[in-house]
């Protein structure tokens, strides 16, 4: 299937649930990620994604099929300040960013990652942010890869440790 087939759009109202559902088994099939039983409370927050979309200036966007079939989705924050993070990174200012980047088990090497992740980009740039910032761990080295790729830069200065994972920051200048 061409990249181009698949759409990138706010996630529906009742998509919300099933969203929950592939975050909740993308994250806890993560070598080296924390198990629901270890982040009970992480793992609530994933299963009921679509609540963020209650913040200000946040938004789910999912990656779909042409069959409308849903192939991952990411959570988008145009304004730090409701990123919901450990550290520093709900400080920053004229800043975007996204969380919660989700790719099901069967769209994996298609370019949904990166499709969601060019989405937030574009939405940053158009509301005029200077930069966008995101996290990750050290078991999500594929999507880490991608990341660096794309241009974002590690920042050191946005790391925490939830709980005993350490998280790591990165920017990228717009």
């Amino acid at each position: 299937m061409d990249r181009e087939q698949y759409i990138v759009r706010n996630a529906r109202r009742e998509e919300f649930p099933a969203i929950g559902q592939l975050m909740v088994q993308v994250y806890s099939q993560l070598d080296g990620f924390p198990k629901e039983t270890e982040q009970p409370v992480y793992y609530k927050m994933l299963a009921n994604v679509g609540d963020l979309t209650q913040k200000p200036d946040t938004e789910l966007l999912v990656a779909v099929s042409p069959a409308n079939d849903i192939l991952g989705a990411v959570v988008y924050f145009g304004d730090m300040s409701q990123y919901g993070s450990g550290g520093t990174a709900t400080l920053e200012k004229d800043a975007a960013g996204f969380r919660l980047l989700a790719v099901s088990t069967a769209a994996r090497s298609l370019g949904i990652g990166k499709l969601l992740t060019l989405a937030c980009i574009t939405k940053a740039r158009q509301k005029k942010r200077s930069q966008v910032i995101i996290h990750t761990t050290m078991a999500m080295q594929a999507a880490w890869k991608m990341y660096e790729n794309i241009g974002f830069k590690r920042s050191e200065d946005l790391d925490f440790m939830q709980g005993h994972l350490a998280v790591f920051g990165f920017r990228l200048l717009l």
